[in-house]
């Protein structure tokens, strides 16, 4: 499980690669948490309107290579804090999900959207392994309105607003509703994990369960504060800190 970054304009993955990508996350889980809850049909949530109680959308931020790239996400409403790792597509073609020794850690597809930048960026995330609940164990119980954070390696902060929640189901799955961009030069974000029901046999679940988000505010990185001028006696112009001279 990984993210999208291309050089230059973003791009949406082929519908081979979500296809993949589906079939990555579907496996991602050991099933120790049984079932999760599931929407009603299981389908893709369709997208709705800002307007519809949630806050204006705040403008797309500038992706400026490695060091606008995530670092970390938190959602406060489940107590989730996770460093988030960069990574591509596995030798199967499926987006490559942190090992489960960092079953804590989320991956967010870096063939894509940078968090905060324009487009849907997708961060995936385990449910579960053979011996505890993993990072995106509660992404389940979290609701439209709630706020997730993305830091970014520049110091500088994303917000964004759940949007929806959804249960995929296999059978039902459409890449481009819940992959594609909602709306048109918008900051969007995909939180992905397994959900549904596990398959013992199969060793996979039959659902993912889809967070949608969309940016609604940034924090800029602070900028260490410039010395103040001070004037001596004599009326010269002194900085603040010993000048090294004995």
């Amino acid at each position: 499980m990984s993210e999208p970054r291309t050089g230059g304009g973003r791009r949406l993955l082929t519908g081979v690669a979500w296809a993949a990508l589906l079939l990555a996350l579907c496996l991602c889980g050991s099933g120790t948490t049984g079932e999760l809850a599931k929407a009603p049909g299981g389908v893709a949530a369709k997208g709705h309107s800002p307007a519809h109680g949630l806050p204006p959308a705040h403008d797309p931020l500038p992706g400026a290579g490695p060091q606008t790239d995530p670092k970390a996400l938190a959602i406060k409403a489940i107590g989730l804090k996770a460093p988030i790792e960069g990574h591509g597509l596995d030798p199967l073609g499926g987006v490559e999900p942190p090992p489960y020794e960092r079953a804590n850690s989320v991956a967010w597809y870096k063939d894509g959207p940078q968090p905060g930048s324009a487009g849907a960026a997708v961060l995936v995330g385990h449910v579960d392994t053979d011996r505890a609940l993993a990072v995106f164990a509660g992404l389940s119980v979290v609701k439209r309105g709630q706020h997730i954070w993305i830091a970014r390696q520049d110091g500088s902060v994303a917000e964004f607003v759940i949007e929806d929640i959804s249960v995929v189901a296999n059978d039902q799955f459409d890449a481009e509703k819940v992959y594609g961009a909602r709306e048109p030069d918008r900051a969007e974000l995909r939180l992905i994990t397994c959900g549904g029901s596990y398959d013992r046999t199969q060793r996979a679940y039959s659902a993912n369960v889809v967070v949608s988000a969309y940016l609604t505010g940034v924090t800029p990185a602070k900028v260490p504060p410039t010395p103040v001028a001070e004037e001596d006696d004599e009326g010269e112009t002194e900085t603040g800190g010993d000048s090294g001279t004995a």
